[in-house]
Parts: structure tokens; sequence; C-alpha cells
């Protein structure tokens, strides 16, 4: 539900501030006047396209926010998947630079215009006279008849066995393929295996001998400066451990004068404690220190396989040789047990796709109960809205499963007596279609959460007793469903729960398009001049005031 719309310095739009009603908001105003600007500002917030001709001032950028609240729709998967931070109330902005680069935010997380049109899309839907492409859309007819036949579990289910099933079938026949490759190498697997099995080496071993070899090289030296290190601090005649022990025994005599001296005295203490601590242990390292040739020849010899090995396996490093190793490791675990691997591997593609079929059967059918009464319900709607001779019916062809299913959906549709229903996809837009698309969204918002939809003189071509029930209509899709209309109809302008009007200002050098909320007494003005023109008689006058009471 849109909570509150900003619009800055878009087309004829200087600011523009909108917190409408989560039931029903009419839009009404004079042709030209902007209400159709409106809906451009707000198409930036589903991703579309615009460049700098759109600013109002051209040295400014043009914002256009939306903030909505989420909570009922279920898109936390949807947020996490796009990596960003979901929020009940959720801001999407758009921001439009005068040289004409475009920015999107989500909850203040810069974003794609694809992104931005696939959360757009999930919160706002705006539905024109001259859509058509959506309704002859597969993935939309089978959305529509799945929210009527409540099948949301069952589609759960499909979707999680396809998953399983994709999984499955890829496996097998990766592995069929790496099959045939690894009969194909097993000798040479074997071999190379072999010899790594013999090197047998282990983890950080590379840099545990390159370090001993560098000490062992230089043991003379180490030893020497060991020794000379133990003069300086023990075992000569001016020894600093001496020094620092006398040093040590003045300053405790001095430190009962002052805390001070105390606090000085402690720390030549820990000095002095530190100090035995790393002569003991340049004791134990000086004593570890013995030039072994056995050993040194060792390890030259196991350095040097593990160098061989890593240019004949094109490898940087001990980790990579061991990665290497494992996999074929693994790869001759496969090679020995190939027959039993392909056997297991296939067992669980047949479940997955035993099990997938199963779901797609039970999702065809629970579909296929609910199209008499979906097509009976939409033909019903649209006898009232005045299309008495409508014919709607549903065609069902069996395909390969896909993501959506095993079904094709054809919805097909005729507004005339004697014409033959067609295919939504081929049949021409116009004021009967517009009302089709109106009835499609009637009826499925009685199954599912909508988007805020906004409708732009999906009213054209009505009028009389069919604008009466239209506007009914709406109302009562308004009760479940936060609507915003742009009409021209006087019984649609009064059913809103809040009516908005947008003007030309042209006190100023420029032209601003502006809209406000009419007050009471504004709304029965306003209606009066739609039922009888600029100059409303007083009659015009009492029929709005009927119109809004009833």
């Amino acid at each position: 539900m849109l909570k509150h719309l900003t619009i800055k310095n878009y087309a004829l739009i200087k600011q523009l501030e909108l917190s409408p009603s989560q039931h029903l908001n009419v839009i009404t105003g004079e042709t030209g006047a902007g209400k159709s600007i409106m809906l451009g500002a707000i198409g930036l917030l589903m991703g579309n396209r615009a460049d700098s001709k759109v600013l109002w001032d051209e040295s400014e950028k043009c914002v256009t926010e939306g903030v909505f609240d989420i909570k009922d729709y279920k898109l936390k998967s949807v947020f996490k998947a796009e990596d960003l931070d979901y929020d009940e109330q959720t801001v999407i902005r758009r921001e439009i630079s005068p040289g004409g680069k475009s920015r999107a935010f989500i909850n203040d997380t810069p974003v794609t215009l694809d992104v931005m049109r696939k959360i757009g899309s999930l919160l706002m839907d705006i539905h024109s006279q001259h859509e058509t492409l959506l309704l002859g859309n597969q993935l939309f007819q089978l959305h529509l008849i799945d929210a009527f036949a409540e099948n949301q579990k069952l589609v759960d289910a499909y979707q999680s066995s396809w998953s399983a099933y994709l999984v499955a079938k890829k496996d097998f026949e990766t592995l069929k393929q790496e099959a045939e490759s690894l009969r194909q190498d097993a000798d040479y697997i074997t071999f190379q295996l072999e010899e790594l099995e013999k090197a047998n080496l282990e983890e950080n071993e590379q840099e545990s001998l390159e370090s001993e070899m560098k000490i062992m090289e230089h043991a003379e030296e180490i030893k020497s400066r060991f020794n000379t290190a133990l003069d300086l601090l023990i075992r000569s005649e001016f020894a600093s451990r001496n020094s620092l022990g006398e040093a040590r025994s003045h300053l405790q005599h001095l430190s009962a004068y002052s805390t001070g001296y105390e606090n000085l005295f402690h720390r030549m203490e820990s000095l002095v404690i530190e100090l035995d601590d790393i002569i003991a242990e340049i004791e134990r390292e000086e004593s570890t220190i013995e030039f072994d040739p056995e050993r040194a020849e060792f390890i030259k010899e196991r350095l040097s396989t593990m160098y061989r090995l890593f240019k004949k396996h094109r490898t940087n490093n001990l980790h990579e040789l061991l990665t290497l190793h494992a996999e074929l490791k693994r790869k001759a675990s496969i090679t020995s047990n190939i027959d039993g691997a392909l056997s297991h591997a296939e067992s669980i593609f047949r479940s997955a796709l035993e099990e997938m079929k199963r779901s797609a059967v039970a999702l065809s059918e629970s579909r296929k109960k609910i199209f008499n009464t979906l097509c009976k319900q939409i033909t019903a709607l649209l006898r009232e809205l005045g299309i008495p001779d409508a014919t709607l019916k549903i065609e069902v062809q069996p395909i390969e499963p896909t993501a959506t299913g095993a079904d094709k959906i054809d919805i097909l549709f005729s507004a005339n007596k004697g014409i033959a229903a067609r295919p939504l996809a081929q049949v021409a837009s116009g004021g009967e279609f517009s009302r089709l698309m109106f009835c499609i969204k009637y009826v499925m918002a009685e199954k599912t959460a909508m988007p805020t939809l906004v409708l732009d003189e999906i009213d054209n071509g009505v009028s009389g007793e069919i604008a009466m029930k239209l506007a009914k209509l709406m109302k009562a899709m308004a009760k479940r469903h936060q609507l915003i209309t742009i009409s021209h109809l006087p019984q649609l302008a009064a059913k809103g729960d809040v009516h908005y009007y947008v003007y030309k200002d042209n006190s100023s050098a420029k032209t601003v398009s502006t809209i406000k909320q009419l007050s009471a007494e504004e709304r029965v003005e306003e209606i009066a001049k739609m039922i009888g023109g600029a100059t409303p008689s007083k009659v015009a006058r009492e029929n709005a005031q009927e119109l809004l009471t009833h």
C-alpha cells in the first residue's frame, strides 16, 4: 500500500506530495492539467526510462519517492534474493539529474533499474486503456488461475519438486558425461594418484620444511649469535641481567617512600621477569641448533619432490596440489564404482522426475476445476459493466513440464455476439478489453494481496447506470485493496474515500501542475462541474450532493 508519494521537478510538477487513503482515491481535473503526468512520475518508481527532458527546472534534479507498507505482501524472500534490507515500511526513490543520469534506490540502497522494475511491479500496478501485453502473458494467466484456485500450497510443492528434479537431472547428466571421460582416463588417473599417494604430502608441510631448511643452512651463524647474546646478557663480567638485578634492588628499597617509586619498582620487576624468560628461551633455542647432514638431505629431497610435483601438475603451492590429490581420489573412487554411482544417480533422478510429475498433475487438476467458475464470475461482472454478450473461456493443453507446471493456458475472449472467442494476446484493445482487465483484477483481489492498483481512465466509454455499477465495484474492491483512479465520471468521483483535484497554476512565469485534496464542499462543486460544466446549475449541485450521499 502506498503511504506517501513525493514528486519534485517533474514535467509541469514543481513539487507534489500525496498521502493517499488505503481504500479508494479518485483524481479528477481538467484535460491537460497533469493527471497523466502524475502517472509518468509514478512510472519512474517502476523502473520506466526517463531523461533530463522531464525536468521542470533543468538546473535541478527530479526526485520521485514512494513510501510503501508491504507487510502483507510476503516479499522477504524477494528482498533477500536481491540482497536488499527488508523493511515493512519500504522507501523507493528515483532521481534524474540535469545531465540525464538516472539513479534508483530501495531503502537507501542503490539498485539497478531491473531490480527497481522487479520490486516496483510487486508494489504498484498501473493499468491504462492500452494495457494489452499483460493479459496475453502466459505467466499472468497462470497467476490469475492459481490465485482464484488458491493453489499456493500446490504451486510451492510443484516448484520445490521442479527444483529437486533439475538438480537430480543435472547431477545424473554430469556424472554420465564424467563417467565416459573417466573411463578413458582411468589408467592415467591411477598413475597420477599413485604418485601423489607415494609422496604422502601433508598440509603446511612445505612451509615447515622450508623454515627448517633455512635454519639448518645457517646453523653455525644462528648458534654463534645466540651465544653472543647470552654472553652480553648473563655470561660476561658486565652482563645486562646483573645490572638490571642491582637496579631492581635499589628501586625496591625506594618503593616504601612513594607510590610513584613503588610503581617504578614493579615496572622494573616486570622487566627483569620478562628478560629472564627471554634468556631461558634463547638457551633452549641455542641448545637445539645442530647441523644434521642426514636431516638436511631428507629435507632437500622432500622439497625437491614437492617442487617437481608443483611443476608437473601446474600448481603454485602445496594446498593446490593437495586439492588436486583429493579430486583425483574422488575421480578414482567414481571410476572404481562407476556403474554403482550411475545407478544411484539415475535412481535419484527417476524418483525426482516422478515426484515432479505427480506435483504437476495435482496442480493441473486443481487449475482445471475452477475454469468454469472463474469464467462465469468474470462474465457476470462484464455483463454488469455493459458487455452483455461477453464470452470468456479457458483452454488448456498439456506440455512438457516447465517452472510453472505442465499446462499451456489460453484465456479466450469475445465482447460481441456471434464473434468467436480468441486468445487475449490477439484481441485488440479498447473499452471492452479495459473493463475485462478490471474484472480480472477484481476477481484476483478477492483471493490475494494485490499491489496498489492505479487505474488511468478505465471508465472511458462508460456512462449512466454502467458507470454507477463500475463505481460500486471499485468501491467494493477498495475495501480490501488500495485503488487510485483517474476518472472523468461524476459517479465514480462521488464514491472515492478521498477526492484529489489536479489543476494548472498560471500565476507565475512558468505553469505549474498542482494537486489538492478536496473538502466536502469542494467535492460537491467539482462533481457538479463534472455533471453540468464549468458553471453548474442548482440541479447539477443537487445531483452531485445526491451522488455523494448514496
